[in-house]
């Protein structure tokens, strides 16, 4: 899989495909866009700021549809959920609560290996504040992919070296943030 996204990082719709890849990631797919933006700012140094560009706003895009996922199945599905095991004192706290604390959920965990679809539904679950949503998805989300580009521009083909004698190590450590990305959230 890496020779392949290494491949496509050279391909002439690479942006295409990482674009459609970070806005399913916000919403509903589960694999991070990171597993092509490292590869595609090794390999186009002078373009690592157009492609955390591309990422950050195809991320806001599919964060919007996250929410609005959250938000209208709620209305619907949701309700009928909630009612039929006895939740609605268990929804509004959480409401409440994300009403307190939702902007620094939505910025700490748009900067972790957490999916992030799981804070855009959830935020649209909450209702929380759709203005102040957008304003601070786009800060975790620059500040991520902006970030993991400026460090790739500046250090690309020695970390690319390390990541290739280790990546059985690095593919098992991926896998383990993501499943515990998964277990944080059933358990916080």
């Amino acid at each position: 899989m890496y020779d392949w996204v290494l491949r496509m990082a050279h391909h002439r719709h690479a942006l295409r495909v990482l674009a459609a890849v970070s806005f399913a990631e916000s919403s509903f797919f589960p694999i991070p866009p990171d597993a092509m933006v490292v590869p595609m700012v090794i390999a186009r140094r002078d373009q690592a700021y157009l492609i955390a560009t591309v990422c950050t706003v195809a991320s806001v895009l599919g964060a919007l549809l996250g929410y609005a996922i959250g938000y209208f199945l709620l209305e619907s599905v949701g309700q009928w959920l909630i009612s039929l095991y006895h939740m609605q004192d268990k929804i509004a706290q959480f409401q409440t609560m994300y009403g307190e604390y939702g902007a620094a959920i939505i910025l700490l965990k748009g900067l972790t290996p957490i999916p992030f679809k799981l804070v855009t539904i959830a935020s649209g679950v909450a209702h929380f504040n759709f203005p102040l949503f957008v304003i601070l998805c786009t800060i975790t989300r620059g500040a991520r992919f902006f970030i993991i580009a400026a460090l790739l521009k500046r250090f690309g083909e020695p970390v690319q070296a390390f990541i290739e004698k280790r990546l059985s190590l690095f593919a098992w450590l991926f896998l383990a943030l993501i499943v515990g990305g998964f277990v944080a959230v059933a358990y916080l």
